[in-house]
């Protein structure tokens, strides 16, 4: 009876193994293609999550998934001197590591601006910076936070900082994002977003109208600074 049991075990794990594979060819065929969670597998195949776990270790084992701790498990062999996708780099980025790449990027895209930013350029900016101030909710005002910081990139008319600012504010469609920063709005409050930040934008806009490339650069990072603090703050 026990080794009948056994092989009837060892059926069960061999036919969910085979499932999974041809899900995941389905699914999730290229290396770094992000694997579904546990849960949609189980329900997916059929079968218990203690089951798929012995055939996701399998998999693991034999170099077709490999996981980031916090982050999910994904197609093929583990990286490790080749670059990772960009979608992977975006998957790991957690708010600070965005904070810092748009500190890094940012008060040079203002600078740019600032160097051939026309009249109905400084007059799109201004409308973009009035529009946070009105933002009735979270959501009205990260939208226009976006939409501001992405004009900055396109009155700057560089398509390469475009690009940049656009995949960069990807990360806040993220999960980690989003978790982390109900906290730092729940602590800071709508009022902290339509005033100071907007305060800072228009401070941007006007080094930007007056063509002072480096008054830009610094209102720039004045505004990021000031987020990068709240990001930075645990709550109490």
């Amino acid at each position: 009876m026990v080794c009948k049991l056994v092989y009837n075990s060892e059926m069960k794990q061999q036919a969910a193994f085979d499932l999974l594979i041809r899900h995941l060819d389905r699914v999730a065929p290229e290396p770094g293609d992000r694997v579904p969670s546990e849960r949609d597998l189980s329900v997916a195949l059929g079968c218990s999550r203690a089951t798929l776990r012995l055939a996701l270790a399998r998999l693991e084992r034999d170099g077709e998934v490999w996981r980031h701790v916090g982050q999910g498990t994904f197609r093929g062999a583990r990286p490790r001197h080749l670059p990772l996708r960009d979608t992977l780099l975006i998957e790991g980025a957690t708010p600070l590591d965005l904070m810092e790449a748009r500190l890094v990027l940012e008060p040079a895209v203002a600078a740019a601006a600032a160097r051939g930013a026309t009249a109905h350029d400084v007059a799109f900016l201004t409308a973009r910076a009035d529009a946070g101030r009105k933002g009735l909710d979270r959501s009205a005002c990260e939208q226009a936070d976006d939409a501001f910081h992405r004009s900055i990139a396109q009155v700057a008319g560089n398509p390469v900082l475009i690009g940049l600012l656009t995949y960069l504010s990807g990360t806040r469609r993220r999960a980690a994002w989003q978790r982390h920063w109900d906290r730092v709005y729940r602590r800071l409050g709508v009022n902290e977003f339509r005033n100071e930040h907007s305060d800072q934008h228009r401070d941007i806009v006007a080094a930007i109208a007056a063509r002072d490339e480096r008054g830009a650069a610094a209102a720039m990072a004045l505004h990021l600074e000031t987020i990068l603090q709240a990001v930075r703050l645990r709550d109490p």
